[in-house]
């Protein structure tokens, strides 16, 4: 099983944008999928994940602002993103998430890192 993130570009600052993650197999044979970025001069971080049974948690940085979703229909997972900031400028990427979620400590990514996807957003 693959996943591709999709759907950046260049936004200015308050705009929106979806992003794609594409999953090649079967979506239900991933308990979860998370939405990760990682800006310039920066560690990847973790933002958003979503479970089987379409349960979320999100980094407090995007929590209200951004929101992730599935559709098992078409086997995708996106990450809808709103009043997007400067400083949410970053390469995503989207995989496969550790399971179940700790209460305190944000999921890990179980798989190598596919091709990402920038967004930028100007001020």
């Amino acid at each position: 099983v693959q996943l591709q993130a999709s759907g950046g570009g260049p936004v200015q600052a308050g705009g929106s944008l979806r992003l794609s993650c594409a999953v090649s197999g079967n979506i239900f044979s991933i308990n979860a999928i998370g939405w990760y970025r990682q800006a310039p001069g920066k560690e990847r971080e973790w933002v958003a994940s979503i479970n089987k049974g379409r349960s979320t948690k999100y980094a407090d940085t995007v929590k209200g602002r951004f929101t992730i979703s599935r559709d098992t229909a078409k086997n995708t997972v996106y990450l809808q993103m709103v009043s997007l900031k400067p400083e949410d400028t970053a390469v995503y990427y989207c995989n496969r998430d550790s399971y179940p979620w700790g209460m305190r400590s944000p999921p890990l990514p179980l798989a190598a890192w596919g091709q990402g996807t920038q967004v930028t957003v100007s001020s």
